[in-house]
């Protein structure tokens, strides 16, 4: 065991000792049965959904407990910083209102036990790191990446385990003079646990989610510390955890199942520095159906894997916690989605095979969303999207608010079974932009492919017919008679069984007929009622439409 005269030249002289920072942060008082949780991600990266899915649990576990709620950023890896990733956490966060009730003031937050991001408590953690030297529990290792690379090579060539541990642990025991030789130097050197497990011995533990869990017990020597020649001296995401999770008083970690293989030694981290051993809850991953298959979902491989597609695409953030919620506990799909979000949780309710994300379930979840708001409601959340995405769009709503909300009305409201063609905001343009004149395109060629192959001469004399003899929708107006007359005088079937009966008696039917005039009016052949379109469009604008063909 290495002197303590040593062991405390390695840190600065007046570096905290751990009991300080337990009186730092002491015991919460709070019911004995609130959870404390937190959601701690990486800004290594862009935010991932399964992300949003993970933070959601544990905001909702905490709030039905009457717990808290924490958001910790974990940036040791600064190697790996991603620029920007720090700001589309917090834009995904408030998106999907995931406040937390404690966080750094960057994410709106504060609280007792800060600071909350890693990188600001490398102080705390060397007072911890210290403490595990002084007590025998932790060493300082000089090995180099080649001496590293050696070991795993002689220890492949035996057959031995992999790893850094026992007689393979080559600085585990080395003597006091050959680390201050070293010291001495200025090599480089991390700080490794000096692990109590032994090799083939099993370990079991109580996951929340899972139940009862059997491992193999830790046997490496892990890095708690990074090594010495880095600006900042930052822990390992083992130490850290374990540190942080005891100090801010977290009652429940909450994360994803690839840290199950990670338990053993956060235990032994727990017991080394006489700390009580947290409860766990590892969740497993979303999935995505490939092929025949399922893998897991990918921020790299699938769009959807990034909450960035979700915030571009202005889905509404109410179906997507809904639709994940459902995923998490099945029982709440089967509720309206205003109980849904209200009803809490229960980790007893969770699989242990990963939840399959079906985008084309979560489109129709967000269509009957969007189909029971009312127009204003619907304008109100797209105008903040469109002058993010589609300043143009943007600029025509507020010029005719009033077009818009006329257009959003049809077949929306008073009506049992609304329209559900609008799925995301980011599809209002395709489904309501021909409303407005400053950005629907004139039909001009009778050749057209939307007129489904008519006679250009025929589709011109529609045009010309129905714009000479055309009546407003009104109160007193059968509107179709219109057209239905026009196409009868033409030659068209009136109904489409006589079409079908002898195709080459007409030109087409009436659905034919009535295409033509949709498809100038809205440049599509499938849009809502073709009077209630009509009537929201005014009249002169209906006239400049079916008299644009050349």
């Amino acid at each position: 065991m290495l002197s303590l005269e040593l062991i405390d030249s390695l840190f600065p002289a007046d570096l905290p000792t751990a009991a300080h920072w337990a009186q730092r942060y002491p015991p919460r008082s709070l019911p004995a049965t609130a959870q404390v949780t937190r959601f701690a991600p990486s800004p290594t990266g862009w935010l991932h959904i399964g992300a949003v899915y993970t933070a959601g649990v544990n905001l909702d576990i905490a709030r039905h407990s009457g717990g808290r709620y924490l958001l910790r950023i974990e940036d040791t890896d600064q190697a790996r910083f991603e620029e920007g990733a720090l700001e589309q956490f917090e834009a995904g966060f408030a998106y999907f209102g995931i406040g937390a009730d404690e966080s750094d003031p960057a994410f709106g937050g504060g609280g007792d036990y800060g600071p909350y991001t890693q990188s600001a408590r490398a102080e705390i953690y060397q007072s911890h790191v210290r403490e595990l030297l002084r007590l025998g529990k932790a060493y300082p290792c000089f090995a180099t990446r080649e001496e590293l690379k050696a070991i795993a090579d002689r220890q492949k060539a035996v057959g031995a385990l992999p790893g850094y541990y026992g007689d393979w642990a080559i600085w585990r025991d080395a003597p006091e003079d050959q680390v201050r030789a070293r010291l001495d130097a200025g090599d480089p050197y991390v700080v490794r646990f000096r692990s109590p497990g032994v090799g083939g011995q099993r370990v079991s533990y109580i996951d929340t989610v899972r139940g009862e869990l059997s491992f193999d017990d830790n046997r490496n020597d892990a890095v708690i510390l990074k090594s010495s020649d880095q600006p900042l001296r930052l822990p390992t995401y083992h130490l850290a955890h374990v540190v942080d999770d005891h100090l801010m008083g977290v009652t429940l970690v909450i994360r994803a199942e690839e840290w199950l293989s990670s338990v053993p030694l956060h235990h032994q981290l727990f017991d080394a520095l006489g700390f009580l051993r947290i409860p766990y809850a590892h969740l497993a991953p979303l999935m995505k159906q490939d092929g025949s298959s399922r893998r897991k979902l990918s921020k790299r491989r699938d769009p959807e894997g990034c909450v960035n597609y979700y915030i571009d695409a202005g889905i509404p953030p109410e179906p997507i916690t809904y639709y994940l919620r459902g995923l998490a506990n099945a029982r709440l799909a089967e509720l309206p989605l205003p109980e849904a979000l209200a009803e809490p949780l229960r980790l007893s309710d969770f699989g242990v095979a990963g939840p399959l994300l079906d985008m084309a379930k979560l489109d129709d979840v967000s269509a009957d969303f969007v189909a029971s708001l009312t127009g204003p409601e619907i304008l109100e959340r797209v105008l903040p999207w469109a002058d993010a995405y589609d300043k143009d769009l943007a600029l025509v709503l507020r010029a005719d608010r009033e077009l818009a909300l006329r257009a959003l009305r049809i077949e929306r409201e008073g009506t049992d079974n609304p329209r559900k063609d609008l799925r995301k905001w980011s599809d209002f343009r395709a489904v309501y932009g021909f409303f407005f004149p400053s950005i629907f395109e004139l039909v001009a060629d009778p050749a057209d492919e939307r007129f489904n192959g008519l006679p250009p001469e025929l589709v011109r004399a529609l045009a010309a017919g129905f714009a000479a003899g055309y009546v407003a929708p009104g109160p007193d107006v059968t509107w179709f008679e219109q057209i239905r007359n026009l196409a009868g005088s033409l030659g068209f079937a009136l109904k489409p069984k006589d079409y079908k009966k002898d195709p080459d008696a007409y030109p087409g039917d009436i659905r034919d007929a009535s295409a033509v005039i949709r498809v100038l009016l809205t440049g599509t052949r499938r849009s809502p009622d073709l009077e209630e379109v009509a009537e929201a469009l005014g009249r002169d604008e209906v006239l400049r439409r079916v008299t644009a063909l050349n």
